[in-house]
C-alpha cells in the first residue's frame, strides 16, 4: 500500500474526536472478549459457492481491482467496497458503527497499531476456527504477530513496513559523507553535513508517535504488554526507550534535525532538493518517492538502518495494515473466505504489489523475481534485497496498547513538546506514560508501570 495518504491522515488526527471514540471502545471491553468465528475451513468453501453479499471498508489503492478480480472468480458473491476514510477517520466511523450495533462492514482494513484496540475490546472475529492459524508460515513473523493477539487470530496481514535508511547519494557524494552503519556515525554525518551547509539536515522530525515507537522497537525497547485483554504494563523508561531518547536528543539539542512537518508539501520539496539527506522509514516508501519526488530520480539509495553497536542488523516495523472480519457480521464464513483470498492468494497479493505495496507474504518476499528487481529511481539498485533483509531482522516481541489510537492522539502534547525545547524526550516519554496509565485505569484496564 502506498503510505502517503495513510501518513497524511495519521497527522490530521483530531485528538478530541479520537479520544472520545477510544473511550467508547474501551468501555466495551468489560462486556467480554472478541467473538469466535464458530465455523470451519469447509464452511468457507461452501459459503463462497453459495454466494451472498458483504461490505468491505478499505483505502488501499489496489482495493477496487482486487474486489473485481474476486467477484470474477466467485460470481455468486457481491463485495460492496467503501472508502470510509483512511486510518483514524475510518476508525472513528468503524467504532461508531460497532457501538450502534449497525452499519459496520463485514471486513475492514486496520493498521497494525490499531488492531489491539479493536480485537481486544470485542470488535473483531477470532478466525481460528476457520483454520487461519495454519497460515502463519505464509507471513513475515512481525506482521503475523500483529494479528495473532491474546490467543486468537484476528486478521491476515496485507503489507509490512520493515524500516531502512533511504539516503540521497548525490548529497552524500557532494559532501564526502560515509553511509552510517551506527547511530553514532549517523550523528557525526549529521554534524558534518549541517556544518558544511547550514541549509541541509540529516533528516526532519517534528514529533511523530509512529516513528518514535518504531525507533524504540529497533533500540530493543518493549514498553507495552497486555495479557488477558485487560492487564496492561507500560514502561516508557525501559532500556531501549532510554537509549533511543538519549541518542535522538543529541540531534535535537544540536539543531541537526529539520522541523519540516512530515508529508507536507515542504517535506516533499526538501526530499527533492537535498535539504533532507536521509529518511528512516518503512519499506512502503519507494512508491511515494517515485510519485511525489520525481525530480530526484536516480539520486536516492537504500541502506540498512544504523544500529547502536555496529553488530547484527536490527530493524522494526513502521506502518502496515491487515484486514479483519468484524465480530458483528452475519456472513462470517463468506467474509473469512473473501479475506483469505484477498491476503493469501497469489493473484491478489501480486495486484497489491503492482500498485507499490510492500508485501507481508513470505512467498513474495523470498522470490528471486521480487528481490532482484532493480529500480531506475534508486539508481538501478535492487532495493528489495535490502528491504527484505530488513523484514527478516525485525526485532521480536513488540506489542501495541489496546488503546493505542488514543495514545497516539496525545503524543504531541507530551513527547512532542521535546521538539520545541519545552522538555526532553526522556521526560516527555514519562509524561506520556503517566497520562496513559491514568487513562487506561479510567477505562477499566488494570495498568501497571
Amino acid at each position: 500500500m502506498k503510505k502517503m495518504t495513510t501518513g497524511t491522515a495519521l497527522r490530521r488526527v483530531a485528538g478530541v474526536s479520537v479520544a472520545a471514540i477510544a473511550a467508547v471502545s474501551l468501555v466495551a471491553c468489560s462486556s467480554g472478549g472478541s467473538s469466535s468465528g464458530g465455523g470451519s475451513a469447509d464452511d468457507i468453501e461452501a459459503a463462497l459457492e453459495a454466494g451472498g453479499e458483504i461490505t468491505y471498508w478499505a483505502w488501499a489503492p489496489s482495493s477496487a481491482d482486487q474486489v473485481a478480480a474476486f467477484e470474477a472468480e466467485y460470481p455468486n458473491v457481491t463485495v460492496n467496497l467503501v472508502n470510509a476514510g483512511t486510518s483514524a477517520d475510518q476508525y472513528t466511523a468503524l467504532q461508531n458503527a460497532i457501538m450502534a450495533g449497525s452499519g459496520a462492514p463485514d471486513v475492514a482494513q486496520i493498521e497494525y497499531y490499531a488492531m489491539p484496540q479493536f480485537a481486544l475490546t470485542g470488535g473483531l472475529l477470532d478466525l481460528t476456527s476457520f483454520g487461519f492459524g495454519d497460515l502463519e508460515a505464509d507471513y513475515s513473523a512481525s506482521t503475523w504477530g500483529s494479528v495473532a493477539l491474546d490467543g486468537g487470530i484476528y486478521g491476515l496481514p496485507q503489507d509490512s513496513g520493515p524500516m531502512a535508511m533511504f539516503y540521497n547519494a548525490t548529497i552524500f557524494d557532494e559532501f564526502g559523507l560515509e553511509v552510517p552503519t551506527t547511530w553514532d556515525e549517523y550523528i557525526e554525518v549529521a554534524r558534518q553535513l549541517h556544518e558544511a551547509d547550514p541549509t541541509k539536515y540529516i533528516t526532519s522530525d517534528s514529533g511523530d508517535a509512529g516513528f518514535t515507537q518504531s525507533m524504540i522497537w529497533q533500540a530493543g525497547g518493549r514498553p507495552y504488554s497486555t495479557t488477558d485483554g485487560t492487564d496492561v504494563t507500560i514502561d516508557l523508561n525501559d532500556a531501549g526507550a532510554t537509549e533511543w531518547a538519549e541518542m535522538w536528543q543529541t540531534l535535537i539539542d544540536e539543531g541537526l534535525l529539520s522541523d519540516i512537518s512530515g508529508w507536507s508539501n515542504e517535506w516533499f520539496t526538501g526530499l527533492g532538493n537535498g535539504t533532507l539527506a536521509t529518511l528512516v522509514t518503512g519499506a512502503w516508501m519507494p512508491s511515494n518517492f517515485e510519485s511525489s519526488v520525481p525530480q530526484s530520480a536516480g539520486e536516492w539509495r537504500v541502506a540498512p538502518m544504523p544500529t547502536y553497536d555496529g553488530g547484527e542488523a536490527v530493524s522494526a516495523e513502521n506502518g502496515g495494515s491487515a484486514q479483519a472480519v468484524l465480530a458483528g457480521t452475519e456472513n462470517a464464513a463468506l467474509a473469512a473466505g473473501f479475506l483469505k483470498w484477498l491476503n493469501n492468494s497469489d493473484e491478489s497479493v501480486n495486484m497489491f504489489v503492482e500498485t507499490g505495496g510492500f508485501p507481508a507474504t513470505t512467498a513474495t518476499l523470498n522470490s528471486e523475481e521480487f528481490q532482484s528487481a532493480t529500480s531506475e529511481y534508486f539508481g538501478g539498485q535492487a532495493i528489495n534485497e535490502v528491504l527484505v533483509a530488513a523484514s527478516e531482522s525485525v526485532g521480536t516481541g513488540w506489542q501495541y496498547l489496546p488503546f493505542q489510537v488514543y495514545a497516539n492522539s496525545i503524543f504531541n502534547d507530551t513527547v512532542g513538546e521535546a521538539y520545541n525545547g519545552s522538555t526532553t524526550l526522556t521526560d516527555g516519554l514519562m509524561d506520556w506514560q503517566d497520562q496513559l496509565v491514568e487513562y487506561g485505569n479510567s477505562q477499566g484496564f488494570s495498568v501497571n508501570q
